[in-house]
């Protein structure tokens, strides 16, 4: 006889039709995400990949699926090493925007993610954040996040016991390592020459370059947390003092984001130094053609330039005094003006200032200002600095904003602009490259602007003056499918380590120093780096202290040096 089962209440059989798919297991779900993260959230890397001599005919799909198979069990591996069901819903969130935003960097402008563009990520103030804003970043966030983060979001785990849970996921973990390295030694032959010769992609592979960049970062912060400053020149000495309004005074513009290859200077088919081309040919104007950056962002170059060191050496350079320092030491009134994101903490010891607080109509707007606005109300800064310091001479630091990327058309005014049309869109890659070079070339017009009426006011003041000018890095604009800066050193290319320097004397400056301008053009052919501003720097300001080397003066030898005794 058949079981009479009771019949089951309207309602509660609604509940059980309404009960929603089947949770999944645990490991499943880390797999799916696994899956996810080594396909559509490593897009760049497999665009680089495809795009490689090595990707083609049937080797080439040997080498994308071994590829495929080693990213994806080294990625299941660290996910169950550590995503568990506390944190799984929020750590995968986290990969996810991880994975998507530097997807879109990589794809939009051909960079590579490392610690250095990481820490420039970091340092990213509101402007630069509201200029890197499109269409296409958008599109990234509601691909690679929204979408599948919503779907990640409502899915259900099983409820598997914590032991029984660990025991199988570390096992996975295992089992997930093991197989990627057999698949990797399996193929090692070609993935060792593949990896060496094209070094870029070790930097594509999302998350994990985030992740070591992330690591790096920490490691080097860890590195000096709670170590004293380092002291740097405190034996610096200057000529003796003399009256305050007619020492001598120096002025070190940081250029932002110009590349030499467009610079009019150096042999660019464009004329856009036209202003600095007319200094020139009056003779008291020297431009330097082959000067390498010790890095590719500001974040790196500006504390290199600074601190004396050899560019294998930037890292420690946040953890020294540095040139502005050992000016300080000597006795020298010293002032940092600012127009950009910070000095990157090259000024914390000296006097320094911003224009964001400016309120010069014609010359900012929205929230940013034109460079020229550092030489408005120059008079009254220099003239608060400490007399007694202004008595052995001033060096006054003024930071671009130059040609910062990739809002170019921000970074020149609309009556000066000499190429259209221009490209107004953060998304480069979107507009013709004419328009990218027409934009970058007219912030590159209006810098000449900018150091022409910084010479000009120089001129205009009774005391010696100089002027010396070098950009931080470059900047790619489409070569290669590059775009802005910020790529590992080891693998820039010319157009982002290749930068313009120039500098200019006052004739009273050099009778006084029996300077020879002649002398410096012919040094100006020479290789010269970042490496050099530190000695060149003291040795125009006549300051004396053994941690110079007269050997990296490049103004060395074409002039008396002051008699100052240590």
């Amino acid at each position: 006889m058949a079981a009479i089962h009771p019949p089951v209440p309207p309602i509660a059989a609604a509940r059980a039709g309404c009960a929603g798919p089947t949770p999944w297991h645990p490991l499943a779900l880390l797999g799916i995400l696994a899956l996810w993260l080594a396909t559509a959230g490593n897009l760049p890397f497999w665009k680089m990949f495809l795009a490689l001599p090595e990707a083609t005919g049937l080797p080439g799909l040997r080498l994308a699926l071994t590829l495929g198979a080693a990213i994806f069990a080294v990625t299941l591996a660290a996910l169950c090493l550590v995503v568990w069901p506390a944190w799984r819903r929020l750590a995968g969130i986290v990969l996810l925007v991880s994975a998507a935003v530097a997807s879109h960097f990589m794809l939009a402008y051909g960079v590579v993610i490392d610690a250095s563009m990481l820490h420039n990520a970091v340092a990213t103030d509101p402007g630069e954040v509201r200029d890197l804003l499109s269409g296409s970043m958008v599109a990234a966030l509601l691909l690679g996040v929204l979408l599948p983060g919503a779907w990640w979001w409502r899915q259900r785990a099983r409820p598997v016991g914590a032991m029984r849970l660990a025991r199988a996921q570390l096992g996975l973990a295992a089992l997930a390592l093991v197989a990627g390295a057999l698949v990797a030694w399996s193929s090692f032959h070609d993935l060792a020459p593949l990896l060496r010769n094209h070094r870029a992609l070790r930097h594509a592979i999302n998350p994990w370059n985030t992740v070591n960049a992330t690591g790096q970062l920490a490691a080097r912060a860890f590195k000096g947390a709670g170590k004293p400053l380092e002291p740097v020149g405190t034996d610096a000495r200057a000529a003796v003092a003399g009256d305050p309004d007619h020492a001598p005074l120096f002025v070190l513009v940081v250029g932002e984001t110009a590349r030499a290859a467009n610079f009019g200077l150096g042999g660019y088919g464009r004329d856009t130094t036209p202003e600095l081309a007319r200094l020139r040919e009056e003779g008291d104007l020297v431009y330097f053609d082959h000067v390498s950056a010790c890095g590719t962002s500001t974040q790196v170059s500006v504390p290199c330039m600074f601190s004396g060191l050899p560019r294998d050496k930037a890292d420690d350079a946040a953890r020294r005094e540095n040139l502005l320092d050992v000016l300080h030491h000597a006795g020298l009134a010293v002032l940092w003006l600012d127009n950009q994101s910070g000095c990157k903490g090259v000024c914390d010891r000296v006097d320094h200032a911003g224009t964001r607080e400016a309120a010069d109509p014609a010359l900012c707007a929205g929230g940013e200002c034109l460079d020229e606005v550092m030489i408005r109300g120059l008079p009254e800064r220099l003239a608060a600095l400490d007399p007694a310091r202004r008595a052995r001479g001033t060096v006054l630091v003024l930071h671009q904003m130059g040609s910062h990327g990739p809002a170019y058309h921000k970074r020149s005014p609309k009556e000066s602009k000499r190429f259209l049309p221009e490209c107004t869109s953060a998304a480069l890659q979107d507009c013709d490259r004419e328009q990218v070079v027409n934009t970058y070339d007219n912030s590159i017009a209006y810098t000449d602007r900018f150091l022409a009426a910084t010479v000009q006011w120089l001129r205009a003041q009774d005391r010696p003056t100089a002027l010396l000018y070098v950009s931080d890095h470059g900047e790619s604009l489409g070569e290669k499918g590059l775009y802005l800066h910020g790529m590992p050193w080891a693998i820039a290319p010319e157009e982002q380590t290749h930068v313009p320097m120039l500098a200019w004397f006052s004739r009273g400056l050099q009778r006084e120093r029996g300077l020879s301008v002649a002398c410096v053009r012919d040094r100006a052919g020479r290789a010269w780096s970042h490496e050099n501003l530190f000695d060149t720097m003291l040795g125009l300001a006549g300051v004396r202290t053994t941690a110079a080397d007269p050997r990296r003066d490049i103004l060395g030898g074409c002039g008396r040096q002051e008699d100052v005794a240590i």
